[in-house]
């Protein structure tokens, strides 16, 4: 019994050796920003770059801000990228003339973030607005996604529900709908002068 219990401890102390915590904190996050698709995007950026990565894309009406506190637990074993969409954040706020707000194009530009970053291998964190942002991407790039990690993400429009079928109309047509994201079921302020701030009134 005093052999299997000294292999067992001397196991238990491998183990956590190996199980010590890598330092990490917000303060290993770095900010960057990068031109693309002419706008200016926001990201934030930590953990080993010879990591796997983990993209991050954040949901309505946040940014990747709300990732702070899950960045330093994840970089200790991961390369994590997480931008800011146009419009949110710190990314920049092109006028709807010149830049198309659908999810295809917040999922194209977000796809040539990642090409001008040189990151083609990569798992996908998709949460809410993120989700149908992350599916373009992965139906586009099926090769370079490891896996999809998703929370809170409709894939499918009944999962959107009755709240939102105003803002579906504005979607369908926002010529005959300008005033749709009035609509949104969200809390008012910031997020609402940042998301109409070029519709009529």
């Amino acid at each position: 019994m005093k052999a299997f219990v000294a292999a067992a401890t001397a196991l238990f102390t491998v183990h956590a050796a190996f199980a010590e915590p890598l330092l990490s904190t917000s303060d290993t996050t770095t900010y960057h920003r990068e031109i693309v698709d002419g706008v200016g995007i926001f990201y934030r950026e930590a953990g080993p770059k010879d990591a796997p990565t983990i993209v991050l894309l954040h949901g309505f009406p946040s940014s990747s801000r709300e990732f702070d506190t899950l960045i330093p637990l994840l970089a200790v074993r991961y390369h994590l990228i997480a931008p800011d969409f146009p419009s949110f954040g710190q990314s920049d706020t092109p006028s709807p003339s010149t830049y198309g707000y659908t999810f295809d194009h917040l999922a194209q530009t977000t796809d040539l973030l990642l090409d001008k970053l040189k990151i083609s291998r990569y798992s996908l964190y998709l949460h809410d607005y993120g989700a149908p942002v992350g599916f373009r991407i992965a139906v586009a790039h099926p090769e370079r996604v490891r896996a999809l990690i998703i929370q809170n993400g409709n894939a499918y429009k009944e999962g959107l529900g009755s709240n939102w079928a105003k803002i579906a109309e504005y979607w369908a047509d926002p010529v005959a709908h300008p005033g749709g994201t009035r609509c949104l079921p969200i809390a008012r302020g910031n997020a609402t002068q940042a998301h109409c701030r070029n519709l009529s009134p």
